[in-house]
This record gives structure tokens, sequence and C-alpha cells, in this order.
């Protein structure tokens, strides 16, 4: 495979992994703080991939693909050590709220107290033993490998 074919592929991986998050968050599985956190450096590595096809300029795209990936790697990994109890995570998760500009305070206040407060140090989901953080960390790496093997083909 070639370096474009190679970043294309990389950032359709992250474009399926966010799709994913999605499906599970519209089955039911509400997201904490960092699992939306997570997702962030996919929807950047999504739109790396689409400047390498646009421009196809892979080598110096290909790393920012890299770092993207690596970096969803990384905070996935914090996230399982969260959920392990290994270190502490962040004192508190919220939930969504709405559009806060289209909001009186009454009603501010009353979406505040009602929205669902998600544990980062709970497992929702896990399939063979690993929690969707931890199967983000394993296929994140696998992504950051394939955007690294990108750079290094180039064009």
């Amino acid at each position: 495979m070639t370096g474009r074919q190679l970043s294309l592929f990389a950032g359709a991986g992250s474009a399926l992994l966010l799709i994913a998050a999605l499906g599970f968050q519209a089955v039911g599985y509400a997201p904490c703080e960092l699992c939306v956190l997570q997702r962030w450096p996919h929807v950047a590595a999504a739109l790396v991939a689409g400047l390498v096809w646009w421009t196809d300029r892979v080598r110096a795209l290909a790393v920012l693909g890299t770092i993207a990936a690596a970096t969803a790697a990384g905070v996935a990994l914090y996230h399982v050590g969260v959920e392990m109890t290994w270190w502490a995570g962040p004192t508190h998760c919220s939930g969504g709220i709405g559009d806060l500009s289209r909001m009186s305070t009454q009603d501010l206040m009353t979406r505040l107290q009602s929205a669902p407060v998600v544990s980062c140090t709970e497992v929702a989901w896990s399939f063979l033993g690993v929690s969707m953080a931890g199967w983000n960390a394993i296929l994140s790496a696998g992504l950051a490998g394939l955007w690294a093997i990108a750079a290094r083909k180039g064009a």
C-alpha cells in the first residue's frame, strides 16, 4: 500500500471509531467526560486524512495524523487507568445540558440539576474483559502505527 492509501485507511479507521462511539451513545451508553475527550483526536485524524486526499501531501500530514491517533491512544490509556483506579481521574464528570444561549436562568438550573452524571471510573461496556476505553487505546495505537508507516512511505 502507498503512504496515501495508508493515510486514508487510518483516517477511515478514526471515522469508524467515531461512528461506533456515537452508535453506543444512540443506544443508551451516555459518555463520560473522558469518553468525549477521546473523540476529538479522532476528529482531527479524520480531517487530516481528508487533507491528504485533497492535497496529496502525505508525509507532513501523516505526521499530524500520527500525533492525533497517538493522542487518542494516550487519553484512552489515561481513561483505562481511571477505570482501573490506578490513578485519580477528573474530580467531576458532567452530562450534556444543551444550547446555553437559548435558555433562561431557570431552564439552565433545571437542566443542570437533572443532567445525568456519568462517572469516568465506571466501565459501562466491555468485550473480552476490555472496556470501551481499552479498545479505543488498542485501536488508536494501531491507527497511530498506520499513520507512522504512511509518513515513512511518503507520497
